[in-house]
This record gives C-alpha cells, structure tokens and sequence, in this order.
C-alpha cells in the first residue's frame, strides 16, 4: 500500500491548493480533500508553507475542504510535511 501524497499546488490562474494529490498529467493536478488558501501570513513563501505551516494562522484565511478538485493549471507543486498540514487543517474554515 502506497503512502498519500500530500501536496501544496500554485496555479497560474487558481491559486493555491492543497490536498491528496490522486493524479497528474503535464498542468492538470487532481486533489481530493483539497483545501483553497485564500490568503496567508506567517510564511515567507510557498515553500515555508508546504514544510512549516503557519506561523499566524489566526491570519490566514483557507476554505473548506472539498472531496476533489482538478487544477488545470498546476505550475509548482510542493510536497507538504505531517507538521505542515497539521498546521493548515487547525485553520478554521473561511465563510460566511
């Protein structure tokens, strides 16, 4: 049985995600459990992102999960450590 890949995507276009990643082929990433992340403080970058998390979270405004998104547009892909997404799913969902 195969580990999830657990991954942070920067779109061109549709922002950043993150989530299981179930398929890739050239720009197109399918996510399941994905996550959108609106906005975000307490990280320089994508990269500190995918392997720290955050370090305001209170600050960061990430959407509610979604069973499975296809990003269309992938252009960096980061693989995220456990703390990371540990960190990023403590986030409380951004709605209304």
């Amino acid at each position: 049985m195969s580990k999830k890949k657990i991954v942070l995507v920067r779109g061109e276009r549709s922002g950043v995600h993150y989530g299981e990643m179930t398929s890739r082929e050239g720009q197109e990433v399918t996510l399941t459990n994905a996550r959108r992340i609106w906005y975000w403080e307490g990280a320089n970058a994508l990269d500190q992102l995918a392997m720290e998390g955050s370090a305001l979270p209170k600050e960061c405004k990430i959407t509610v999960a979604v069973d499975e998104v296809l990003i269309l547009d992938a252009i960096e892909i980061y693989p995220m450590t456990e703390r990371a997404l540990a960190n990023l799913n403590g986030i409380a969902p951004w709605k209304f």
